[in-house]
């Protein structure tokens, strides 16, 4: 009867010890990565968020490597806006802007990532010498405006309510022509 007990008592300890495992492993696992989505990114580009920013790079990495590079880049120059030490600032627009211009040299008829670089251009600081190809950026993107996605096209007429550079009156012309 005693060896009976003892074998009910070990058979307990090992359940209470695996169900323990299950649990602490179960909780450290990490969440299904999610699909990216256009209208997603630019709210994320919008908001100044960093965590956002963050966990929308992870979501980036699903994308393929031309694409990645040019959304990252965004991220990380925005990023950089938002930190406080001027040494994390330069990092984060350093490591930006080279991923930007990268995709833009592997895809130059990308006129999502031209406006990208366009309203990174319009607020970054005189000091990183960032604006040559604010012209050049504007033209190609009122140019193939109808040709973008919806999300993106939304992100645009957004962002010239406080563009200084691009006015909605830039593309309901083009809608004439």
């Amino acid at each position: 009867m005693f060896g009976s007990v003892m074998f009910h008592f070990m058979r307990w300890k090992v359940f209470i010890a695996c169900s323990f495992l299950l649990f602490a492993f179960g909780a450290k696992a990490k969440p299904v990565p999610q699909k990216f989505e256009r209208s997603t990114f630019y709210a994320v580009m919008k908001s100044g968020d960093v965590t956002a920013i963050d966990n929308e790079i992870e979501v980036l990495k699903e994308l393929p490597t031309a694409e990645e590079e040019g959304y990252e880049g965004a991220l990380l120059m925005k990023k950089a806006g938002l930190m406080k030490k001027p040494k994390d600032r330069l990092k984060y627009f350093k490591e930006g802007r080279i991923k930007l211009e990268t995709a833009l040299i592997n895809d130059n008829n990308n006129t999502e990532f031209h406006f990208l670089r366009l309203a990174v251009q319009e607020h970054a600081p005189k000091i990183v010498r960032y604006r040559s190809d604010i012209p050049k950026d504007k033209a190609l993107v009122i140019k193939n405006f109808k040709n973008l996605p919806l999300p993106a096209q939304r992100a645009i007429l957004d962002y010239c309510s406080t563009s200084k550079v691009l006015h909605k009156e830039d593309f309901s012309l083009r809608e004439r022509e």
